[in-house]
């Protein structure tokens, strides 16, 4: 008895131990990493995220699904504004989160309608126009310098992008491929509004309020073609809502941390975990255009990645 109490004190302390050392070497990472650490473990949360709700909307109205899924991600802060007080989740400005959710929330209503009539790698490598946009509106409306290698790389990226959807454009999709496409300007606003919010708000005061705000926002369109959800799509919907919190709070972290355009090309690596997802749990098997475009991404984002850390 005595052993095992002491091998698991041991165990403890190593892990202790291992934990402060990774802890160590991630802060000492020069800032531009840290972010760019930030958006892929966010990316690899969403793509989790998108898989279950992908699922779920197979069988239960978008809108609905939009709804649910944003309150349980306020049910998922529940914990923290339990521990921390409400002082602690108080806007700065609430004109400012609720703007951003409103714009977050028009962009999900295209999201959500093509979701389930689109593959997850279609979806992600569509989405994936997105970061164009949002190193247009950081140069222009927040003002960050747009070096020519970040254009560079966003554009390699885009590339890979394009290898992937040209051949499936026009066989599947139809005009759901074209709402997906126009909710990437939306999205882009949305993430140009968070970048401005982390001026002055905290991460976690960012992600409870967007929550709150889409919520109240998708009710009355969650409520006009209501049905009962199954147990396990509730079940679901926690876990989504979880795995929304988080990825949106690395999200968040990311932007504090870093220019919110040297962070755009590790976006492109989601469409790797959205492939892996897709074959997992849809039997969707990657073509070789997928399988060259990633390839494509891949290049780019290591290649910038090298180049911020050499500055």
């Amino acid at each position: 008895m005595k052993s095992r109490v002491a091998f698991s004190n041991l165990l403890q302390r190593r892990i202790a131990l291992a934990h402060q050392h990774v802890r160590r070497r991630v802060i000492g990472l020069p800032a531009v990493w840290r972010g760019m650490l930030w958006v892929a473990l966010s990316g690899l949360a969403f793509s989790c995220l998108n898989t279950i709700v992908r699922k779920i909307t197979l069988s239960l109205a978008p809108f609905e699904s939009q709804f649910l899924r944003y309150l349980f991600g306020v049910v998922a802060m529940l914990p923290l504004l339990w521990q921390q007080g409400l002082r602690a989740y108080r806007p700065v400005k609430l004109s400012g989160q609720l703007w951003r959710g409103a714009v977050h929330t028009l962009g999900l209503m295209l999201w959500f309608t093509a979701l389930p009539h689109i593959g997850l790698a279609d979806m992600t490598a569509i989405g994936f126009t997105g970061p164009i946009f949002i190193m247009v509106g950081a140069a222009w409306f927040l003002g960050e310098k747009m070096r020519g290698d970040r254009w560079l790389a966003a554009l390699f990226g885009f590339a890979g992008v394009l290898v992937v959807v040209a051949p499936k454009f026009t066989a599947q999709g139809g005009w759901y491929a074209l709402l997906m496409l126009a909710s990437s300007p939306v999205f882009a606003a949305s993430f140009l509004l968070t970048k401005t919010l982390t001026r002055y708000e905290k991460p976690g005061v960012i992600v409870l309020w967007q929550a709150i705000s889409v919520t109240a926002l998708s009710l009355p369109l969650g409520l006009l073609h209501w049905t009962a959800p199954t147990a396990w799509q509730w079940f679901g919907f926690a876990v989504a809502g979880v795995l929304g919190s988080l990825g949106h709070y690395c999200l968040t972290r990311g932007f504090r941390v870093a220019d919110i355009s040297a962070t755009q090309s590790l976006r492109f690596l989601d469409l790797i975990w959205a492939s892996l997802m897709g074959w997992l749990v849809f039997s969707d098997v990657p073509s070789q255009t997928t399988l060259l475009g990633a390839l494509v991404i891949l290049s780019s984002t290591v290649w910038i990645a090298r180049r911020e850390h050499r500055r």
